[in-house]
């Protein structure tokens, strides 16, 4: 995740007592990683920031992987302006530990360091970048991936653009793309007329929910559970909770 910088994702937004209660995301279809991943041969993960890959579709990773396919998790930012107010955490350091923090969580999926394709558009800075991720991506991209990106409409402005990037990519390319939301947990529901309203949901073995968690766990700089430590964390467990899930969300 990015820093907070929308008025939709101010505040702890909807509570994940709201969402275990939610008709309507009780109610979404299922589907299997059969279905998922059908006539894929490689996964491509599209991520604004080293994290969301993790938060939005960990699950999914690691079922892939399971099935003995290729992962690849292009990550479009390093994360530097996570924390503008904490001078202790400079863009250099937190691009530097945020890197090797996301390394970390992708061993925890059984995807290798060399899976990770960094484009260092600026974070924050996502929209300006549009036309070269575009370009990047259908360089990347061949027919037989299955491409997940940030929802369209997540209220963060980078995982939009990394979705507008994405789409137009794909269309491109003719390949097939599902989007992940991550911040559109905090304020887009829990009624069926937001993203729910297309939505499907994967359920996670037991195992591969542990493995999701763990490689979670590894984005301390996120979580505070740093030295120094930082006044307010991107993913406090208010917003942790929302990812702890049996299963994973997607919208076509």
């Amino acid at each position: 995740m990015g820093a907070l910088s929308t008025v939709q994702i101010e505040g702890q937004g909807l509570s994940e007592r709201q969402w275990a209660t939610s008709p309507a995301l009780a109610a979404l279809p299922s589907i299997t990683p059969e279905a998922l991943f059908r006539g894929a041969a490689r996964l491509v993960v599209v991520a604004p920031h080293p994290d969301d890959e993790v938060l939005g579709c960990g699950g999914a990773m690691a079922l892939a992987r399971r099935r003995g396919m290729q992962v690849v998790v292009v990550s479009v930012t390093d994360g530097e302006a996570a924390y503008p107010g904490e001078p202790a955490w400079t863009p250099e350091r937190l691009s530097q530990v945020r890197q090797r923090e996301l390394i970390e969580a992708l061993g925890r999926l059984d995807v290798a360091p060399t899976s990770v394709v960094r484009l260092h558009v600026g974070d924050g800075r996502v929209r300006a970048g549009v036309p070269l991720i575009v370009a990047r991506l259908s360089d990347l991209l061949s027919s037989t991936d299955l491409v997940l990106v940030t929802y369209a409409r997540d209220g963060h402005p980078d995982h939009e653009a990394c979705a507008e990037a994405a789409v137009q990519a794909c269309a491109a390319r003719g390949v097939r793309l599902l989007q992940y939301p991550v911040w559109a947990w905090h304020w887009d529901g829990p009624e069926p007329s937001g993203f729910l309203r297309d939505a499907m949901r994967m359920d996670l073995p037991s195992d591969v929910l542990q493995a999701k968690r763990e490689a979670i766990a590894a984005f301390k700089s996120q979580t505070g559970a740093v030295s120094p430590p930082v006044s307010a964390p991107i993913l406090p467990h208010w917003a942790l909770a929302r990812f702890q899930r049996p299963f994973e969300v997607f919208v076509p």
